[in-house]
């Protein structure tokens, strides 16, 4: 958090903002479709090869354009007014779904597609993160943007929920198509419900500063702050719990299941997720950030039972309680994002967002391979291990960074 005392706000005052309410429901829309053309892809993919380390690897590969790309195209929310960033790269994505729904294309195409698809997807994202602090002002933010995730885990609760059913009546081609449209809705509830503001102002000297010069200043302001440094490190970890999406359909081939059983599982996590960001936001500001390490580390140690492979309902229950922990994600975000500059808050959270997509998509990749070479469920409890090991030793940096005297309060809130 920024610092200083807090005064709470309440969830009608965050719901009595218009235009939160058009972004709120823009997120719905978009994040419930994507979940469902991404049930779709592992489906189509595990169909056509039977393989569980391709089928992972289409899943990462949706990681790869926030890799190489991410920092760069986020910042085009600090160049342009944000809402068109938004309106655009929405538009973009429904034409790029609708023509991945092309049942004659093939697979290296379709992914093709879905690299560009993710591309867009980081201005989107970061133009509507630089949006919401101008949006909702002081703890309103924070309190939007606990609503906001927990409706976005919601929407996956949703898509995954019902993707496996969905696929299974429509094919995989109606499932993309549906998810087209939920882009397209989108573009209009922003285009009507969020109103027009002009691009951040720019310092004389970074007015015509290129692109790269951008990227490099926004690495260098996340890499030379401890506290930001910090948040980004522990926000990673998800690299190692993530995995139960990319090996959800392999797995649940292996205890037995099909598409409607890996539907069930992906939406464990964001089910969990939502009880957890629900009661994250009832502690203290200062109970929360104390937490954020044993709860990443907390978020991991379910995968580890996953040695064993147990049965539908003990596994949904075990990535549902890995979902609650992964909670912790929220005010991490929250503190990131307030403590940086309006100018530069497009920048930094492609920054940080590139960190944390490029960590899911390498462990997805990760577990993929070792999933090849053993099983999906042996997979799952090495990465379960890993990241609990990995989480701990986060949260002690995090620890370190907080009792540092530098940090995100001397930058300012921006």
């Amino acid at each position: 958090m920024a610092g200083g005392v807090i005064e709470r706000a309440r969830w009608r005052d965050v719901f009595g903002h218009a235009e939160f309410r058009a972004l709120f429901l823009a997120g719905v829309l978009s994040v419930a479709g994507d979940q469902l053309a991404r049930v779709a892809l592992s489906v189509l993919v595990f169909d056509r090869t039977e393989s569980a380390g391709l089928t992972a690897l289409t899943y990462a590969l949706t990681y790869i354009p926030d890799l190489l790309f991410g920092p760069l195209l986020a910042g085009f929310a600090d160049r342009y007014p944000r809402r068109t960033v938004m309106i655009v790269t929405d538009l973009a994505r429904a034409v790029l779904v609708a023509a991945m729904a092309v049942k004659a294309l093939p697979l290296l195409v379709v992914i093709l597609l879905l690299l560009g698809l993710q591309a867009f997807g980081s201005p989107f994202n970061a133009a509507r993160a630089a949006t919401l602090p101008a949006v909702l002002p002081g703890d309103h933010y924070v309190l939007g943007k606990a609503a906001n995730d927990m409706v976005v885990q919601f929407s996956q609760v949703l898509g995954f929920g019902t993707g496996g059913v969905i696929v299974v009546a429509v094919g995989t081609s109606g499932g993309l198509l549906l998810d087209s449209a939920t882009f397209l809705l989108s573009a209009v509830l922003i285009a009507v419900g969020v109103r027009r503001r002009p691009a951040p102002p720019r310092a004389a000297d970074e007015s015509h500063s290129s692109y790269f010069k951008d990227l490099a200043a926004g690495v260098s302001l996340v890499t030379r702050t401890p506290k930001l440094r910090a948040l980004v490190i522990l926000a990673t970890i998800a690299g190692f719990y993530v995995t139960v999406e990319g090996l959800a359909v392999p797995y649940a081939n292996e205890i037995g299941g099909g598409p409607k059983a890996a539907g069930l599982l992906l939406a464990a996590s964001p089910a969990g997720a939502v009880a957890g960001m629900w009661l994250i936001t009832l502690w203290e500001p200062e109970k929360r950030m104390r937490l954020l390490g044993p709860l990443a580390v907390l978020a991991c140690v379910p995968l580890i039972a996953c040695f064993m492979a147990p049965g539908l309902l003990p596994t949904v229950v075990l990535w549902a309680v890995s979902g609650m922990a992964s909670a912790y994600h929220l005010p991490t975000s929250a503190a990131f994002v307030q403590a940086v500059p309006d100018a530069q808050r497009g920048q930094a959270f492609g920054v940080a967002s590139t960190a944390l997509k490029s960590s899911q998509g390498l462990g997805i990749l990760l577990a993929g391979l070792v999933a090849d070479q053993s099983s999906p469920s042996v997979a799952l409890g090495v990465m379960g291990t890993a990241g609990a090991v990995a989480a701990a030793v986060a949260g002690a940096a995090w620890a370190r960074a907080r009792r540092s005297r530098s940090g995100v309060v001397e930058m300012g809130a921006g």
